[in-house]
């Protein structure tokens, strides 16, 4: 088959699937993905027509790769658990209170501008895992406190684990193509240098859009969650989430432009902890009215999950705020060197089990025990049983905790990421048709409906990317050498731009991706709900995608009588009537009938 329309629309069958399972049906992944996973593999095998040893290997890959990130939720239970129980929890609540008790303010201190710091220094789904489980414990509803840690891991991605989605996914993308080595020499740059000048531009065209992330999550916040259901509560903190953006937009871009890729999440996000947090404590632009979710027997059902920080019997002891936030303090520091400090780096990665040539086919992958976050989170949960001196009934009560939690998510873990390798490794590597593989058959076909208004697509192929692997650097590496191509193809003066557009798009679809969502939501005990959060973290994904590309195209062509013009024009006119219909109308909770069982 050679219909490329027919094609595209196989390739993205499974996905749309699963979606509309989740998203339309309400599925629960542990039953979704196990469907995606089998329309995948008939597909696989009939049309792209994969070897079986080779589904079998990319299955194999998928599960090692399922396992390694429930080593992470794991941790990030354990610590949530050790901190919890030990009281730290209530200490930590009761100092977020003495700055602000404002839910909104919370979630933009803890979920943007702390959350941009973790994804800074790890990277790779770490971020949520963090800031879920602590909003879980200040007395955030479980789906509110994933929902805050998902739309967080947007802007921040690009150069979260160090830089990785650029240095590793964009420079390995685009290594080896004559092209592209031409392109830099023309620019009279080497490549290193010329990967760098992409994530300055990465880190530009975020800057523009994620200015208005803070803000669309507190009011994301307060209209599906709220006691009202009012989306203008959030939009009332407007001044607030504005200045806590540009506190970590302004020294990201920054640090992009003269330090390059590896520190602007990393620095962005702790400049503006810092700074928002001391005016935040002087009462600098906090709100004047205050904001809860309400009495918790008056919650959505469907809002809670099976963690409940509020049951753990109380701690008699006190504990000062600075004990109280070590083992955060710890993760963090630990983080920074094992990802910083390069003969520590090297050395913790060395140590890797690697798994090769899986059944003769060429798919490798490695397990990185020593490297993974998992091991930092895990260290700090112990860490905090020695500071908190828990007793032996304790850590038994939190591991028997984690234990529960992660057998909850690990079927959905286990088929999702299968079928996401299936689909990556379904190119002409493993394949008897000579068909590209799946995700960039779909985005050829995407290429050839738009032709040159390409750019303002690109960042919706990144996002695709980031939905099926989770992982903007695996979007990045699969897609950043075909955005680049396309751009030349259609005569885009700066192909590299596309490339940028791409890096953005992978960024802003992480919120929607499936086994971040399953793996976040693991970590506060909230099972069964993927297609809710699915339905609200999509509104940053379409914004994300849709502003990418305005600001992609007009850097690439400028304002005039173009599409990229029209669309800016479009955009600004949407958000405006938007905002506008915030204000006016009180907005139903979509969930609004299940109460919580007491």
């Amino acid at each position: 088959m050679d219909n490329l329309a027919v094609l595209s629309l196989l390739a993205l069958l499974p996905l749309l699937l699963v979606g509309v399972l989740l998203a339309g049906f309400r599925w629960p992944a542990k039953y979704a993905m196990p469907v995606g996973y089998v329309a995948v593999v008939a597909i696989a095998l009939t049309v792209w027509q994969m070897s079986p040893a080779g589904v079998i290997a990319a299955s194999i890959e998928g599960l090692i790769v399922a396992l390694t990130l429930l080593y992470i939720v794991f941790g990030a239970l354990l610590l949530l658990s050790a901190l919890t129980v030990g009281g730290a929890m209530a200490t930590i609540r009761a100092g977020f209170d003495n700055i602000s008790s404002d839910r909104r303010v919370q979630a933009i201190i803890i979920g943007w501008l702390f959350g941009s710091f973790i994804e800074g220094v790890s990277g790779f789904g770490t971020t949520a895992a963090v800031v879920a489980p602590l909003l879980l414990a200040m007395g955030f509803p479980a789906m509110a406190a994933v929902m805050v840690g998902l739309i967080v891991q947007s802007t921040p991605v690009s150069f979260g684990a160090v830089g990785t989605p650029i240095l590793v996914g964009v420079a390995n993308g685009l290594g080896g193509d004559p092209a592209v080595s031409e392109r830099a020499s023309v620019l009279g740059l080497s490549m290193p240098e010329f990967v760098d000048s992409i994530g300055f531009s990465v880190a530009v065209m975020h800057a523009i859009v994620g200015i208005l992330i803070p803000l669309i999550l507190v009011c994301l916040l307060t209209g599906f969650f709220g006691p009202e259901r009012r989306f203008r509560d959030g939009l009332a903190v407007w001044p607030f989430a504005i200045y806590a953006s540009l506190a970590m937009t302004v020294p990201y871009t920054l640090v992009a432009r003269f330090l390059g890729p590896e520190f602007p999440s990393l620095f962005g996000g702790l400049i503006g902890l810092a700074l928002v947090m001391f005016t935040s404590s002087k009462g600098f632009l906090m709100p004047k009215d205050h904001f809860d979710f309400g009495p918790r027997d008056s919650w959505v059902g469907r809002w809670t999950g099976t963690l409940d920080p509020e049951k753990v019997p109380p701690v008699s002891r006190k504990m000062s705020l600075v004990r109280a936030w070590a083992p955060y303090a710890l993760l963090a520091a630990l983080l920074v060197i094992t990802r910083i400090v390069t003969p520590v780096t090297e050395f913790l990665r060395s140590l890797a089990i690697p798994v090769e040539n899986i059944l003769g086919t060429g798919v490798s992958t490695r397990i990185e025990p020593f490297y993974s976050p998992a091991l930092l989170l895990i260290l700090s949960a112990v860490f905090a049983y020695l500071l908190h001196r828990m007793n032996g009934q304790q850590v038994l009560r939190t591991l028997k905790v984690s234990g529960r939690q992660l057998a909850g998510t690990a079927v959905a873990l286990l088929f999702a990421l299968p079928l996401v390798r299936v689909l990556i490794q379904s190119g002409p590597e493993l394949n008897a048709s000579g068909l590209s593989s799946m995700p960039v058959t779909l985005a050829e076909g995407a290429a050839a409906i738009s032709g040159g208004a390409w750019p303002l697509l690109a960042p919706w192929i990144g996002a695709l990317g980031a939905f099926v692997a989770g992982s903007n650097t695996v979007s990045n590496l699969t897609f950043s050498q075909f955005q680049f191509s396309t751009g030349v193809q259609i005569g885009v003066p700066q192909p590299e731009l596309v490339v940028a557009a791409q890096a953005v798009g992978g960024a802003g679809g992480n919120p929607i991706s499936i086994h971040n969502i399953v793996a976040a939501s693991a970590t506060v005990g909230l099972l069964g709900r993927e297609g809710d959060l699915l339905r609200q973290t999509i509104l940053v994904t379409t914004y994300y995608c849709l502003a990418g590309g305005v600001v992609a195209y007009l850097f690439i062509h400028g304002l005039g009588a173009n599409p990229g013009t029209i669309m800016l024009v479009l955009l600004l006119a949407g958000l405006a009537l938007v905002a506008w219909w915030m204000m006016r109308h009180n907005t139903p909770a979509p969930l609004r009938t299940e109460r919580v069982r007491t």
